[in-house]
């Protein structure tokens, strides 16, 4: 059984990202059935800027903050080929430290690769060959072509919203949903947040270089605050491109704030590469 990659899986963690849409296309995309409960914002309006600043200020108020997070993680995990092996993933953070985290085929109960990501270096244990492969934080950003740092992808694992920006270009308010899009540096985000208390639903990355033409959707649900932290237990992304991934993330067990280790034993007769 040939097993999902170490460098594929990643790719899925941190996300493929979008090509460039229109206003137009956006439009369109998040346009309402019953276009009678949308209110449009003009952000040349002093009142719509209040609503922005509103949003924005209670999605800072849904960032996560911790010291430490720890989480098992069934992934399921489909492309153009069909279903892959499920993977177990055990993922234990210290916050702008150390990321650390362990793959298992789900029916075999294996583990077949073991990961330690600091800010600038990637160790990786690649368990079915018994290699070890030391690399720069760069080298997650050859295998998944994104720009991000450490601090990105803890943001992502953790479930904050990630490339978010200030200059929001487009903004619009539904009976139970508010939608607005940003635009930084590399990227359109266009986020969904519930009406109600801000939560993160929906993420569309779109890249700025209209030459890009790939697409990515992230989808949270399954909100849960028994630690306290609102934590999106279930996760779905739609990766596009020449080829389709369909990725589910379901956080069977997660704490917060718990002592824990993040060891990285390399045993003397792995092959380093």
């Amino acid at each position: 059984m040939k097993f999902i990659s170490f460098a594929s899986f990643i790719s899925i963690l941190v996300i493929s990202l979008a090509s460039c849409k229109t206003v137009k296309q956006i439009n369109k995309v998040i346009a309402p059935k019953d276009s009678s409960t949308v209110i449009l914002i003009d952000q040349s309006n002093i009142d719509s800027l209040q609503m922005i600043s509103k949003t924005i200020e209670n999605l800072k108020k849904n960032h996560i903050d911790f010291n430490t997070f720890n989480a098992k993680i069934k992934v399921e995990y489909q492309d153009n080929t069909g279903k892959k092996p499920d993977i177990t993933a055990i993922v234990r953070i210290i916050k702008d430290s150390a990321i650390w985290i362990s793959l298992t085929a789900s029916f075999l109960n294996i583990e077949i690769y073991r990961v330690l990501i600091k800010k600038d270096s990637v160790i990786l244990l690649n368990k079915q060959d018994k290699e070890v492969q030391y690399r720069s934080m760069d080298y997650l950003q050859e295998v998944t072509e994104i720009p991000f740092d450490f601090y990105t992808l803890q943001d992502l694992l953790i479930g904050n919203p990630v490339f978010i920006d200030s200059n929001i270009v487009y903004y619009k308010k539904t009976e139970n949903q508010i939608l607005f899009s940003m635009v930084g540096k590399y990227f359109k985000n266009l986020l969904t947040l519930t009406d109600n208390n801000y939560l993160l639903q929906h993420s569309k990355l779109d890249d700025v270089d209209v030459n890009r033409s790939r697409t990515a959707d992230l989808t949270y649900s399954n909100y849960d605050d028994k630690t306290g932290i609102n934590f999106s237990a279930y996760r779905e992304i739609t990766i596009s491109e020449k080829n389709k991934l369909d990725i589910r993330m379901n956080f069977k067990q997660y704490e917060f704030n718990k002592e824990l280790s993040v060891l990285f034993n390399i045993p003397k007769n792995y092959t380093a590469r």
